[in-house]
């Protein structure tokens, strides 16, 4: 079991959310009133924003509507980024550790340049695979919220950052506002420890905020940290005033049990699809789309609201090809059945299954976490014809990959300009093209291919080789076929793990 970050170990947080009602003061008013609550009790407290940047997150043709509930109050209770440095500022001074979650790339900038501690994942945006790439790139503690999301979905998200070594604690989390006593499934909490057992695992409650017991049977079943939505005067129905805080932190210190389900995830209601789906953002055409074309991110921006049936910024990931069977015009959104999706996840692990066993034949053993890439010229469909796996092992001043053919695999004729390169073949047989030159080269031969030299290579039984070479730059590969160097999906880029050599696939 790893060490867990100790930050999230009796970590309560105070989500403001939208309760600053659009006013600094307002919003210092309920830091302030809070911090006298927290202050009594021995626990680790940090305040929670959210930031938006609201010109590029709301379609423009909606962001002056009223009848959309998140639009007009997002929209009412707007600060600009001074404002909410000023919130983060305040947090701070009282002693809190200062957290915020983003609902967009620019967000994730602001909160990186406002210095805050730690970075909150929204349950909307658990499969925002845009965002979470953005995320990904931030050196910050995270903390995600799972409501609404099939186990599947969690697990493909923790792997995501736990493969990039990030620091991640997962909350269970009801997506109903309030959520009534008999639908808070706190048993989900067990069922997320027995999955994750190294990750911390919380509760991020949006129960009523007169509700106390619930959090006594958190601790019960393990969780770290917690989360409540609270603020000061008018409130809704899920946020705590300060002496509802008090009240549910002496009901934390005395810890309980109360149970839901813990053997199965909970299955999606469609409350909570409803809920998220309004939050989530949603692919508008930037310019008009034809009919027949793949669906590229050049072609397409992510705003807010959705359309039912529309294509959602989580349904989007590097496995997933999505071809119009209509034309959509400039600003309108795409939906699905407007598209043919091709999820390539299944041929590109079973490809990857191939390559394991290859490797597991030849003993040759690679290191957790180097760049891995299926080269398939002309599609995952047709990669054991034409293709290669490629492994980076190092690419500094010099280079060394591993390239990996399997039985009947071929590589298209190409050249580079830019590097010279050598192939040490460690495995099996290799037929390789040189200009003008056929030659076989087996295991223990090495062939240097120069600079501008036209070449090419296949095996007919697998093959295992290294290319030791200069630099590698990623333009260039020139090939002689000028379609495959216009194709922009020819390759699916993954992150190589070790325990893959010893998986069943």
């Amino acid at each position: 079991m790893t060490q867990q970050n100790p930050l999230y170990q009796q970590l309560f947080v105070l989500e403001m959310a939208n309760n600053h009602q659009g006013s600094v003061e307002h919003g210092k008013r309920v830091i302030s009133e809070m911090k006298a609550v927290c202050d009594a009790f021995p626990f680790r407290f940090a305040f929670k924003l959210q930031y938006r940047n609201l010109k590029s997150f709301i379609h423009p043709d909606y962001h002056d509507r009223e009848d959309i509930k998140y639009v007009k109050r997002f929209r009412d209770t707007e600060l600009d980024e001074a404002q909410l440095l000023e919130l983060k500022t305040a947090i701070e001074d009282a002693g809190f550790i200062s957290m915020c979650t983003p609902f967009d790339e620019d967000s994730v900038d602001w909160i990186e340049q406002h210095g805050f501690d730690m970075l909150k994942i929204a349950s909307c945006s658990l499969t925002d695979w845009p965002l979470l790439e953005r995320i990904a790139q931030s050196s910050l503690p995270l903390v995600a919220s799972t409501a609404g999301a099939t186990m599947k979905e969690i697990e493909n998200m923790v792997q995501f950052f736990l493969h990039r070594h990030k620091s991640l604690a997962v909350m269970h989390c009801v997506g109903e506002y309030p959520t009534p006593r008999e639908n808070l499934q706190l048993g989900q909490i067990k069922l997320l420890q027995q999955r994750f057992p190294d990750v911390p695992i919380g509760y991020s409650t949006h129960e009523d905020p007169t509700e106390t017991e619930a959090v006594k049977m958190a601790i019960a079943l393990g969780a770290q940290l917690f989360e409540k939505h609270v603020g000061v005067g008018e409130l809704n129905a899920y946020s705590a005033n300060p002496e509802q805080v008090r009240n549910w932190l002496v009901s934390a210190q005395q810890g309980f049990a109360m149970m839901g389900l813990d053997n199965t995830r909970v299955p999606v209601t469609d409350t909570e699809l409803t809920t998220l789906n309004s939050l989530r953002r949603a692919v508008f055409a930037k310019t008009d789309l034809k009919a027949g074309q793949t669906l590229q991110a050049e072609d397409f921006y992510l705003a807010i609201p959705s359309q039912p049936g529309q294509l959602l910024a989580n349904d989007l990931s590097k496995y997933k090809q999505f071809e119009l069977a209509q034309p959509v015009a400039a600003n309108q959104p795409v939906l699905f059945d407007a598209l043919t999706v091709n999820d390539i996840r299944p041929k590109v692990f079973d490809a990857l299954g191939k390559v394991c066993a290859l490797l597991r034949d030849a003993s040759i053993t690679v290191a957790d976490g180097v760049n891995c890439q299926l080269s398939h010229h002309y599609g995952i469909d047709a990669f054991e014809q034409t293709g290669a796996t490629i492994i980076d092992v190092v690419n500094r001043e010099y280079c060394k990959k591993i390239l990996v053919l399997l039985p009947g695999q071929q590589h298209p004729v190409h050249a580079h300009h830019k590097k010279e390169e050598t192939f040490n073949v460690l495995f099996g047989e290799m037929q390789l093209q040189l200009g003008d030159e056929h030659k076989t080269i087996r295991a223990g031969d090495m062939v240097t291919v120069e600079r501008g030299m036209q070449h090419a290579f296949s095996s007919e039984q697998g093959v295992i080789f290294e290319e030791l070479s200069t630099t590698h730059y990623s333009d260039d590969s020139f090939y002689q076929d000028s379609s495959i160097n216009q194709n922009s999906r020819r390759k699916t880029n993954l992150i190589f793990r070790s325990d893959w050599l010893t998986a069943e696939w």
